[in-house]
């Protein structure tokens, strides 16, 4: 029997790789299915332009709140490493 894998299972590179096929590949159902659908030009320009919308918004959502992440990640580190400071010259004076 045939073995097919998508590249190497054991790397965190190749399940990425899927799944951004994945997701370009719905993408590209979901355009198909609107082009399909029977509606009049207008009425297709129209949900194409508010899903396009909402998408677009989504990701600004997303970003926003990485960078708030990224920021809290960052006030943690800065206060683990004011905390770890004494403790690592107290070490490095012994």
């Amino acid at each position: 029997m045939a073995d097919f894998r998508f590249g190497n299972s054991r790397r965190r590179g190749g399940v990425l790789a899927a799944f951004g096929i994945f997701t370009f590949g719905l993408g590209l159902g979901a355009i198909g299915a609107l082009l399909l659908t029977p509606k009049t030009g207008r009425q297709l320009r129209k949900e194409v332009r508010r899903k396009y919308e909402d998408a677009r918004d989504a990701v600004e959502n997303l970003s926003e709140r990485a960078g708030d992440v990224w920021e809290r990640g960052q006030e943690w580190a800065e206060n683990a490493r004011r905390h770890a400071e004494p403790v690592a010259r107290r070490f490095r004076g012994a």
